[in-house]
């Protein structure tokens, strides 16, 4: 009996099944088929990083020690870098213009009350204080008396932050989303380098959202959206680092051979439980304040919760199941609704602390004194319920026509952007030289060659995902669906297009994905290669390109009429 043969006999039955080769398998082998090689369960379980080289610091002339470090930390060198790019960006002149721009004139208000009393006060009806807010010596006419709004308040006290740093003003009340909206291109470079195993393809995902239009416009507008974004990025990533550890406990749990392999074992990967686990938690506080932000955000956490559960059925599968759905009914399904769904609402609840320890905010004291079947839950309990069904009843019945307002249908295709702020300066004032006159406009209206191309990567993930099976697709599509898919219940609402920066950094992931199909697989020919970076790298810069283009009427520059017409190149976008 050779070695080989006792190694077998010893390995576990789903090690040996692997090991020893089918009649059909030797029967190929004499007609020179070679078997692929093979894989250790563990690494199909949890796929390493890559090594990163060191060829490219040396050609940027770094000695081989230097060369050797900076490759060591090019999985944060490279994101912060694109990080920099992004930041500088936005902050570039975010005072400018010096006015109340579309909603700022709620949310902007809303926080400074937030900051003063913790909850909504009072201001005269419409925009009649944004002139004096803005005047110099300032007013500011908040009254204490709480008002009704019809959004949770985690998004206005992140604005309010910015305005108790630098005041009531526009850099004030623009400074944090500036902020969200450069740490959203961090995180987006680190997960989709988790996501795909490479640095270089996780610094595409961030630059491309560095340089998308909406992205970058909704980053300098106090709005409540991009914080949504923001929130449900993070627990994103968190819930991607939560499925390499839940992974790797079950592959740390595989019985190994004698010869080393791990090999799947139906016992090890039905019976072994997770334990606890962090990051799922700390997705679900991110969830509780993207919800607390604006209601779509629950939407989030529904599908997240979802796609958890697949997560899980996926790896015990890959471990050795032979029932991965029971396994995780047993195991998993009870833990991850136990910890997502009671963690995020107590987060929810926790933001309307301000709110809960006031005595003249709106409804506060709405159940105080009434009877009836719900009064042994606390009055102060009740009485957020009740305003918050009168925010629900708002909410779903707001079918008000609005200029800009636009069907879910059009927003990939970006069929009605929104004009944020616009002026038409005569010639010698604003910076206007041109004697046609000029224009100044803040177009909410995404990089149009990154928002086409998404539309061919998103059909190209579904592909993936069906017919290959290919996980990451599957959750880029996840993701991106909870941002659009709900809107589409709402199409008699009044909505608009800039609510699709919820979901702007999965379609960059997309895009990412696809132009890592252009590259080809680590094993294809160096014509392949070259081609495929030759496509890639055309497609980034055109995307660049575009954005610089449409970079005046981003932030409101004073341009020549006939050039700021140029850019509007659907009659839909005036």
């Amino acid at each position: 009996m050779t070695s080989e043969t006792v190694a077998q006999d010893r390995a576990p039955e789903g090690v040996r099944a692997q090991a020893e080769p089918s009649a059909w398998a030797r029967r190929l082998r004499g007609f020179g088929h070679v078997e692929p090689p093979r894989t250790d369960t563990r690494e199909r379980l949890v796929p390493p990083f890559p090594e990163p080289g060191t060829r490219i610091w040396q050609m940027l002339g770094l000695g081989p020690r230097l060369a050797h470090l900076a490759a060591k930390w090019s999985g944060w060198l490279g994101p912060i870098m694109v990080a920099v790019l992004a930041g500088g960006l936005r902050f570039w002149r975010l005072g400018s213009p010096r006015d109340v721009v579309f909603d700022e004139t709620y949310y902007a208000k809303d926080a400074w009350s937030m900051i003063k009393y913790g909850y909504e006060g009072t201001w005269p009806d419409g925009k009649v204080s944004n002139p004096e807010i803005l005047a110099h010596p300032q007013v500011i006419p908040l009254s204490k008396v709480g008002s009704y709004v019809v959004h949770p308040p985690t998004g206005k006290w992140i604005i309010g932050f910015g305005e108790w740093i630098f005041g009531l003003n526009p850099f004030g009340w623009r400074f944090m989303m500036a902020v969200l909206g450069t740490l959203a291109v961090l995180m987006l470079c680190r997960i989709g380098r988790r996501l795909f195993r490479s640095t270089a393809l996780g610094c595409i995902a961030g630059t491309l959202m560095a340089v998308d239009g909406l992205e970058f416009v909704m980053s300098r507008i106090a709005l409540l959206d991009l914080v949504i974004m923001f929130f449900a990025l993070a627990a994103f990533g968190c819930l991607l680092v939560d499925r390499d550890w839940a992974r790797g406990r079950l592959a740390a749990a595989l019985p190994v051979g004698e010869d080393g392999f791990a090999g799947p074992d139906d016992a090890t990967a039905s019976r072994q439980g997770m334990g606890w686990r962090p990051w799922r938690i700390a997705a679900a506080v991110l969830l509780g304040l993207a919800a607390s932000s604006k209601w779509n955000g629950m939407y989030f956490l529904a599908f997240f919760m979802i796609l958890t559960v697949l997560w899980d059925v996926g790896s015990r599968r890959v471990a050795g199941s032979r029932s991965p759905y029971l396994a995780v009914l047993r195991k998993d399904l009870g833990w991850s609704v136990l910890t997502m769904l009671p963690v995020a609402v107590v987060t929810y609840l926790i933001t309307w602390t301000g709110w809960f320890m006031s005595s003249d905010a709106y409804d506060r004291h709405w159940a105080d004194g009434r009877g009836g079947f719900w009064s042994f839950i606390p009055a102060p309990l009740r009485s957020l319920w009740h305003y918050e069904h009168d925010v629900y009843k708002f909410n779903v019945g707001l079918h008000t026509y609005h200029p800009y307002e636009s069907n879910p249908w059009s927003w990939l295709v970006l069929g009605r952007p929104v004009s944020y702020y616009f002026e038409s300066p005569k010639y010698g004032q604003d910076g206007c030289t041109a004697s046609e006159g000029c224009a100044r406009e803040i177009l909410a209206l995404g990089t149009p060659l990154l928002w086409w191309s998404a539309c061919f990567a998103l059909v190209y993930l579904l592909y993936r995902w069906i017919a290959r099976r290919d996980w990451r697709a599957g959750a880029i599509l996840c993701a991106a669906g909870a941002g659009l898919l709900p809107w589409f219940h709402y199409q008699d609402r009044t909505i608009f297009y800039f609510y699709a920066v919820a979901f702007v950094p999965y379609l960059c992931l997309a895009v990412t994905m696809m132009i890592g199909a252009f590259l080809g697989p680590r094993g294809a020919t160096e014509s392949r290669r070259m081609w495929g970076a030759v496509g890639a790298g055309t497609l980034v810069l055109l995307i660049i390109w575009n954005f610089i283009y449409f970079f005046p009427i981003y932030t409101g520059m004073t341009i020549p009429y006939h050039s700021w017409q140029a850019r509007m190149w659907l009659d839909s976008w005036i």
